[in-house]
């Protein structure tokens, strides 16, 4: 962090400074949704056989919540490390989208500015830098940078939280607990849901991922892989068409 902070506040960079400071305040009242669905990640990673500090190392890390919760998910299943991987990075893929729309915000910049740029964006800050310039103010890098920092924060902090506190519950199940990768999982996809125009390649990769667990003899996690695949392939040609 302390690359960032010195160009952020050294002399010259007062706009970026102040740019940080304001996307790391505005992004807190999403910070603390995100908090909270991380918190009961935290509770549930713990059935991994997962402790606070593998659990905040893997949020520092992966930071990406529903790829974590349905990666997790799978272990707790059974389903192996492989299939875990293969069904977190499928769900991911709509991140290649949104980093390849930061062009503008990443051109010219060290290679260092750049890593800690793509890392840092979520569904929520990149959402909340184009609400804010809807609105008529000027917002770039710094701006998702400090509330991707405000979203990194609060996600590693509660997941790590929530696996230390599962110690001291001795069954989850009997809280209902259980049910809290659903219901985590239920309030990452309603943050993603930005409309109509969604509604096909979301159908898309439902559609796919029910087809082949219906259908073919294939484990549930390579499914929801090919789902992820459909989805962002569909959204990806929606995307060119309306660029062009």
């Amino acid at each position: 962090m302390e690359p960032l902070l010195s160009e952020v506040s050294r002399p010259g960079a007062t706009a970026s400074g102040a740019e940080f400071r304001a996307g790391l305040r505005e992004v807190m009242p999403l910070a603390l949704g995100v908090a909270i669905y991380g918190l009961a990640f935290g509770l549930l990673a713990a059935q991994a056989r997962m402790d606070g500090l593998a659990t905040g190392i893997m949020g520092a890390v992966v930071f990406a919540g529903s790829s974590q919760i349905v990666a997790v998910e799978r272990v707790v299943t059974g389903a192996g490390a492989a299939a875990a991987l293969a069904a977190g990075i499928a769900l991911n893929l709509r991140l290649l989208l949104i980093t390849a729309s930061l062009r503008e915000e990443l051109s010219g910049r060290p290679w260092w500015q750049i890593l800690l740029g793509v890392h840092l964006a979520t569904d929520e800050n990149w959402a909340l830098m184009h609400a804010t310039r809807a609105r008529g103010r000027a917002v770039g890098y710094w701006y998702l940078v400090g509330g991707g920092v405000g979203i990194f924060a609060a996600w590693v902090a509660a997941t790590a939280t929530g696996a230390m506190l599962a110690g001291a519950i001795p069954e989850p199940r009997a809280f209902g607990l259980d049910f809290a990768f659903v219901a985590a999982f239920v309030a990452i996809l309603r943050n993603l849901w930005r409309g109509s125009g969604d509604a096909l390649p979301w159908g898309a990769a439902v559609g796919a991922t029910a087809a082949l667990v219906l259908v073919t003899p294939i484990e549930p996690s390579w499914a929801l892989a090919c789902g992820g695949v459909a989805g962002a392939v569909i959204a990806g040609l929606r995307r060119g068409r309306d660029d062009g």
